[in-house]
């Protein structure tokens, strides 16, 4: 991988827009998946993504525009997967090329959840990928500070650190600030997990907890996901680095992040249903639950802000029951 590769991003979100934004900094020209030709056609009339993070303009002849992911693949030698975990499986299925030579990198905060399966897992498995030709890219970072060009860093995990520092590259500017892990299941699950701890953190603000409580909240779910990420993939980490720990604090209290609002907005007494269509965007923590739940049957990690997040949502148990339970087991 170096300067000359061909990047490909397969998604049109706003954290795939934020990381395009990234890309214009470092490369001529690279390639961009839009599921919708129609979407494509009024980014290249207005010069900006027309759903997301519209403030940012792009030079549209620097992108090559793909609807078809078999073509964006075959014209990529580093793929992007920024597409809700949701999607993943279900855009893959329309491959019918090779994934095999390239390296792919996953920005999705959730898990292929028919498969209970990290990004990484699930293309080393299913489309033969290499783990050594698999990145994460793990935050603290959103989408729309990058789009105000505040200052943020990003980890880019990978077990041959030589190419995760290679694609860092492609990343690094002004704005961004990156360093390198091999801790590709560890950032990946800590990422998945971080959004349960959002959905939890914002169900106790709609509850009238405050800072004091949310605080301790916090700790307690760094020490959960600690205890889960050393039982499924047992190496030596800093879970207060900020790939895990800065990862998290940014998901549980910025007004940026969709999962806290989701957990908010239950917290208020709407319904699961009702919030997912007022917010307009999918809150990872909603599927991540559940499948850490299932996974966890197999583990029994500790894990009661999880199980309380579930609870909730899963099996409609009053907030203010289950989080009066979960006070409890907080220390």
């Amino acid at each position: 991988m170096d300067e000359s590769s061909r990047v490909g991003i397969i998604g049109s979100g706003s954290w795939a827009t934020a990381i395009a934004k990234m890309l214009t900094n470092n490369v001529l020209e690279f390639n961009w998946y839009f599921r919708n030709p129609k979407h494509i056609k009024k980014f290249r009339k207005h010069g900006h993504n027309p759903n997301y993070l519209t403030s940012v303009d792009f030079e549209t002849d620097k992108v090559n525009f793909y609807s078809d992911i078999n073509h964006i693949v075959e014209e990529s030698d580093v793929l992007i997967i920024a597409i809700p975990s949701a999607f993943v499986k279900n855009t893959f299925s329309e491959l019918s090329v090779s994934l095999k030579d390239k390296y792919v990198v996953s920005a999705v905060k959730g898990l292929v959840s028919e498969e209970n399966m990290i990004v990484g897992t699930f293309l080393n498995e299913f489309y033969k990928v290499p783990l050594d030709n698999i990145g994460v890219i793990s935050g603290p970072c959103h989408a729309e500070e990058v789009a105000l060009e505040r200052l943020s860093y990003l980890t880019i995990a990978s077990q041959d650190v030589k190419k995760a520092r290679a694609f860092a590259s492609f990343l690094s500017c002004g704005y961004i600030k990156t360093s390198v892990s091999d801790d590709i299941y560890g950032t990946e699950f800590a990422a998945v997990l971080k959004n349960i701890m959002a959905v939890a953190s914002g169900i106790c603000h709609g509850m009238g907890y405050g800072d004091n409580f949310q605080a301790v909240l916090m700790s307690n779910g760094i020490q959960e996901i600690k205890r889960f990420v050393d039982t499924v993939h047992p190496i030596t980490r800093d879970i207060k680095s900020s790939a895990y720990l800065g990862d998290l604090l940014v998901t549980g209290y910025s007004q940026f992040s969709r999962n806290r609002t989701f957990g908010t907005m239950i917290g208020k007494g709407y319904s699961v249903k009702y919030a997912q269509m007022e917010m307009l965007m999918i809150a990872e923590g909603y599927y991540a639950v559940k499948s850490i739940k299932e996974i966890n049957e197999k583990y029994k990690v500790n894990m009661p802000i999880t199980d309380a997040v579930y609870n909730i949502i899963y099996e409609r148990i009053s907030p203010s029951i289950e989080i009066r339970l979960l006070t409890e087991n907080l220390r």
